[in-house]
């Protein structure tokens, strides 16, 4: 059997003190009662701090838990942060691909719409962001199922939308297993007749999917001549996941 992670252990405990002290506690304090020296208990804390479980006081002296501590059940990630940190890349895959970008994120068993870009053309298009997709219906839903350990995003019943939505949960747990091992999501006609998508995961700190970016458009556009979809938007649509994903993890 392997041994345990020594900086997992030595996490746990400056949490369990912090746990502990209503007043929070110094890097002094932690380092002289877990006997390790002060500038190792400060890197823990500036983890714990930048994956949000840790709050300084505001003289900065001092550090106890923080609220999100407490509600490890929800999305640490703000709907806006997400936005915010999308948005430059998602209009430029927009520009790029000539096609709606949407990112989006889970949330109660949907997919809310955070961002939307329109397509780059003079057509009318209404603006989405706020609204809900299906998971299992659409690649956006897809590439952030895929990751999701829950279980509440996946219904006994799955919603037919036409004749293409994978309706039987066997045959969509195999499509989710798909994802995982390519690293992106697909839709054909699934949701929207005439649409096609590509979608892929956007991972934050840890390597945890926090939501997805993907473009829709239609089949003659998202597709090749044999029907799959094109292998440039893929690479577009993954590189625009990776870059969101660089700014999520170079500022929080």
């Amino acid at each position: 059997m392997p041994g345990t992670v020594q900086s997992i252990e030595r996490a746990a405990a400056v949490l369990r003190l912090l746990a502990a002290a209503s007043d929070g506690l110094g890097v002094a304090d932690l380092a002289n009662a877990l006997g390790l020296a002060k500038p190792t208990v400060h890197g823990i804390l500036r983890t714990l701090h930048q994956v949000g479980f840790v709050d300084q006081d505001r003289s900065g002296a001092h550090y106890h838990l923080s609220d999100a501590f407490g509600r490890l059940g929800e999305s640490y990630l703000d709907p806006n942060e997400l936005r915010s940190r999308a948005i430059n890349w998602a209009d430029s895959l927009a520009s790029r691909s000539g096609e709606v970008v949407r990112v989006g994120r889970l949330v109660e068993g949907r997919v809310v719409v955070v961002h939307h870009v329109f397509r780059p053309d003079d057509s009318d298009q209404d603006l989405d962001v706020g609204t809900t997709l299906p998971p299992h219906a659409t690649a956006l839903g897809k590439a952030v199922l895929a990751y999701d350990t829950s279980g509440a995003a996946r219904p006994r019943a799955l919603e037919a939308y036409t004749t293409r939505t994978i309706t039987d949960p066997v045959r969509l747990g195999v499509e989710l297993a798909g994802v995982r091992a390519r690293g992106w999501a697909t839709e054909f006609e699934e949701h929207t007749v005439e649409l096609a998508s590509i979608a892929a995961p956007i991972r934050g700190l840890g390597g945890l999917v926090v939501g997805a970016v993907g473009l829709t458009g239609r089949i003659e556009r998202i597709c090749d001549s044999r029907m799959r979809h094109r292998d440039d938007l893929v690479t577009m649509v993954r590189a625009t996941a990776d870059a969101i994903a660089r700014d999520l993890r170079d500022d929080t």
